[in-house]
């Protein structure tokens, strides 16, 4: 067998300064879980821990021109999709990745908020996130606002299991080949999450830790699970890694001491 050599993962997303969300979060990611990381930017933020100041938008095409950049040259074994910022940028990255000959896993977190609650995405955007991003990824990982916004909802937020379920086969219905509901915003001792996909619905818990240091949870959840994609695993075992990496990141995430506000998960509670 040829050695294909180290596993890589192609993050497409937004810059966070501050280290905690965003490329820098995937790239953290990765390389706790022993994989190659790469990036293709689309937009730059100016934030901390405490929140977001400003956004800079990276031209869509300059978007497609490092997506394809990196293809042309290295082997790309997944990718996540992060923040996209607006429906141009969401076509661009549609259309750069419709051109690979073999499409590798593709992770799509349909980032919208920030912890603090500036929008990511612009509202009109959504719908090119779920027309044309939503049909090629392997999987689709929002938290619970982010699920009701894909389904053209505002307001209520689903607040049991059972809510969680019907989530997941609505966006089943509109395309998704595969989603993983993350169950953070519900209460209780325990953060669940749910992996649906037309043959199988398959629940992961975690014990929930009491920490205000969670910023960039959902990001560095998605680029472990496409990090684990890149190593071979299959869906529901890369999502099951990846959980507990994450749970392992935020109950050691105060050890940091980062910033005042939202401080970051330890991305290297394993090895440091």
């Amino acid at each position: 067998m040829t050695n294909r050599g180290t596993p890589t993962a192609l993050s497409i997303a937004g810059s966070d300064p501050s280290g905690g969300a965003g490329i820098q979060a995937d790239l953290k990611a990765f390389s706790a879980n022993g994989v190659y990381g790469m990036a293709a930017l689309t937009a730059l933020t100016a934030q901390n821990t405490q929140g977001v100041i400003g956004i800079h938008l990276v031209p869509p095409e300059f978007v497609a021109d490092q997506i394809k950049a990196v293809f042309a040259d290295i082997r790309v074994d997944a990718v996540k999709i992060g923040m996209i910022a607006n429906a141009e940028i969401a076509t661009a990255v549609a259309e750069a990745l419709a051109t690979v000959e073999q499409s590798p896993p593709i992770v799509l977190d349909p980032v919208m908020v920030a912890k603090g609650g500036t929008p990511l995405l612009a509202r009109e955007a959504v719908s090119a996130v779920v027309k044309r991003l939503t049909p090629i990824a392997t999987l689709v990982t929002p938290n619970l606002p982010e699920a009701e916004k894909m389904l053209g909802r505002d307001g209520a937020i689903a607040q049991t299991t059972k809510e969680m379920s019907e989530l997941s086969t609505e966006l089943l219905r509109k395309g998704a080949k595969a989603v993983l509901i993350k169950g953070g915003h519900l209460t209780g001792a325990k953060s669940p999450d749910l992996l649906a996909t037309p043959q199988d619905m398959l629940w992961f818990d975690a014990t929930r830790h009491r920490t205000k240091n969670t910023h960039g949870t959902g990001c560095t959840l998605s680029a472990s699970i496409a990090a684990n994609l890149a190593k071979g695993q299959s869906l529901a075992d890369a999502v099951r890694t990846a959980k507990a990496y994450v749970s392992g990141a935020i109950q050691s995430a105060d050890k940091l001491g980062v910033g005042s506000g939202h401080g970051p998960t330890h991305h290297f509670h394993n090895l440091w």
